[in-house]
Formats: structure tokens, sequence, C-alpha cells
């Protein structure tokens, strides 16, 4: 049970970081088509919050393991 807990937890914690990604590249790219020339502003944000967005499932798996092998 242990493990399809931790499944589960994991697949819920990169649903959200997929929906996030999503949101946060299509709202970039939004802004980037309304306002060409702040495009390197807006991608190098982009980037830092998609690496953020990026690290919950990581700390969800590192958290899974933790669980199912204590």
């Amino acid at each position: 049970m242990n493990g399809i807990a931790a499944a589960i937890a994991v697949s819920i914690a990169a649903l959200g970081a997929s929906i996030g990604n999503g949101m946060v590249i299509s709202k970039t790219i939004e802004s980037i088509a309304r306002q060409p020339e702040l495009d390197g502003k807006l991608r190098m944000t982009m980037f830092l919050g998609v690496g953020l967005i990026e690290a919950i499932p990581i700390m969800a798996v590192v958290i899974a393991f933790l669980l199912v092998f204590r």
C-alpha cells in the first residue's frame, strides 16, 4: 500500500507541475507576442519559473522514496 500511495502522490505532483508549466509558458508566449522587445527578460524569467515549478515533483519523488523504503 505504501508503494501505491507514493505513486499517487508523485503522479499528482507531476500533474500539478505540468499544468503550471503549461500556464507559465503560454503566458510568456503571449507576452512576447505583445512586446517583442522584452523577449530576453521574459524568457529568462520563464526559465526561472519553470525551474522552480519542476523542483516540486522532484521533491515529491524523493519524499515518496523515503516513505516507501523506510
